[in-house]
Order: C-alpha cells, then sequence, then structure tokens
C-alpha cells in the first residue's frame, strides 16, 4: 500500500465523552420523596480555571440516610414496561445516590434528605467533564466542624469544601476545577 492509500491516523476521542446521552436519567437530582418536609437543596455551578461555566459535566453524588445507614435502597427507579427505558424514582424509597447533568450555564441541583453521617455533615461528589482524563471525587460539606479531612487542610483550602447555607434549606457548593479556588479533590487508594 502505498502513502497515499494509507488511511491518516485519527485521535482516540474526536469529540466526547457525551456524559449527557444515556448517563442521566429522569429525577436524577430527585433523592428525596417529593413532599419530604426535611428536604434540602444543594445547588451550584461547576467551573472551568477561567472561571467560565462548564455546561457539560456530570455528577454522582453518594450520602449517608439521615439515620447514618449507608446501605440505600435498592431498585428504586422505574422501567417503562414497553421501552425498557427509566421512568425515574419510585418516589418513596431514599436511595443515598443521585446523578445530575450540569446545564447551558453549568449549573446543577440536587433535592435530598440531610445527612447522617458522624461529624459535620457532607455528600460525596463525583465529577466528569471534558477535559478530565479521570473522573475527581470531592466532598460538599453542609457544616464546618471537626473532621479528619477538614482538619488537614490550610483555611483557604478548607473554605472550598464547605457549602455556604443559604434560605429555605438551600446549600450552596460551586466547584471548580482548577486555577484560583480551585475545589480540593481527593485521591483514593
Amino acid at each position: 500500500m502505498s502513502t497515499a492509500e494509507r488511511p491518516l491516523p485519527t485521535p482516540a476521542h474526536t469529540i466526547g465523552p457525551f456524559y449527557g446521552h444515556a448517563l442521566p436519567f429522569p429525577g436524577g437530582g430527585d433523592i428525596a420523596p417529593p413532599g419530604h418536609p426535611d428536604t434540602i437543596t444543594l445547588h451550584g455551578h461547576v467551573l472551568d480555571g477561567a472561571g467560565a461555566p462548564v455546561p457539560d459535566a456530570l455528577l454522582d453524588f453518594w450520602q449517608a440516610a439521615p439515620d447514618g445507614s449507608l446501605t440505600g435502597a435498592p431498585g428504586s427507579l422505574r422501567r417503562d414496561p414497553s421501552t425498557g427505558g427509566f421512568l425515574g424514582r419510585n418516589g418513596v424509597d431514599f436511595t443515598g445516590f443521585g446523578r445530575v447533568a450540569t446545564d447551558a450555564d453549568g449549573r446543577y441541583a440536587l433535592r435530598t434528605l440531610p445527612p447522617g453521617n458522624p461529624g459535620p455533615p457532607y455528600i460525596g461528589v463525583c465529577v466528569f467533564a471534558r477535559g478530565l482524563t479521570h473522573h475527581l471525587f470531592t466532598r460538599a460539606y453542609l457544616a464546618d466542624g471537626p473532621d479528619r479531612l477538614l482538619d488537614s487542610l490550610p483555611d483557604e483550602r478548607r473554605a472550598t469544601l464547605i457549602a455556604a447555607g443559604g434560605a429555605l434549606r438551600t446549600y450552596r457548593f460551586d466547584i471548580r476545577l482548577q486555577g484560583e479556588g480551585e475545589t480540593v479533590f481527593l485521591e483514593f487508594q
């Protein structure tokens, strides 16, 4: 085969990854049963190093139940009997897991119940986004206080893990992927 006939090499990923396709599911950000009086909302933006919104990130959330248990409720997702697609959560069981895609402005919102873990309550977050070769793990603490992870950080870094409390049981937690004010990301071994 001559050089002119050989196909040109192509990059492994010409475009993508496509986190918004098939991974989010209806009600992915609604962990709390509808109308539950203890529902809280964790919301914010995912921002790149320049402070611009990341419109195509996907966030997974894990947390302890209000009683501190970590088992969750398996099987809470319903499927459409005709298509096999997801219809969403059953609206009753608390699973401790949520998945939310950011919108065009890099915003996300999660409706859940307060986590009952020991120490300051927190929600575990896993970030998938363009430009990341590996997903990133962090925590959104809903209160400050004595904690092994928080206590190991300088004050300015510690602040990147504390969600700001707002009105009506809301908490704002922005995730900055790099640069000034970069969120603390965790490494698991």
